[in-house]
């Protein structure tokens, strides 16, 4: 029995379990929203509470805490000029686990884990998205049409490509 064992072990050894936990810290603070199962994602939460709260402190000594703790010097970075300044007033409760069905293979189940008031920043990374997209298929349109072009205009005095002339 695991009476006042505190903790989740995820079935890995404690190497493994370390480095997992602090890549999924970094992706969250990176992305702030990403998708993972319900027992990583409930024993993640202390530790990007305690990241988000060397976030709010600020100083060097909590920048090297961090750095020391998270993957990419790019999460520190976002840690420090803009998660932590978000949530600059409020104690704790940074966090929202949404449980969103159940992972194909193992049936395990699946939560969605995000910063609170990253919806701002998940909208405009959408936008961004749709924008982007439409730009690529504007520019497909164009090149396509301008080929069409090219190949009437080619049609007239040449056979049709593919076709062999007999002279």
């Amino acid at each position: 029995m695991r009476h006042k064992v505190a903790g989740w072990k995820l079935g890995r050894n404690t190497a493994h379990r370390r480095s997992l936990l602090r890549n999924l810290v970094t992706s969250l603070i990176l992305e702030e929203r990403i998708e993972t199962t319900v027992p990583k994602a409930k024993a993640m939460r202390p530790n990007v509470e305690k990241m988000i709260t060397l976030g709010k402190r600020g100083d060097l000594a909590a920048r090297r805490r961090a750095a020391a703790y998270l993957m990419t010097s790019d999460a520190v970075d976002k840690l420090f000029d803009t998660i932590g300044p978000r949530f600059g007033d409020r104690n704790g409760g940074y966090l929202r686990i949404v449980r969103s069905g159940w992972q194909k293979g193992d049936g395990a189940e699946k939560a969605f884990i995000e910063l609170l008031g990253s919806e701002k920043v998940l909208d405009e990374k959408r936008q961004k998205r749709s924008e982007a997209r439409a730009k690529r298929v504007a520019e497909t349109k164009k090149a396509m049409e301008e080929a069409e072009a090219q190949a009437k205009a080619e049609g007239g005095a040449e056979p049709a490509a593919g076709g062999e002339s007999k002279e």
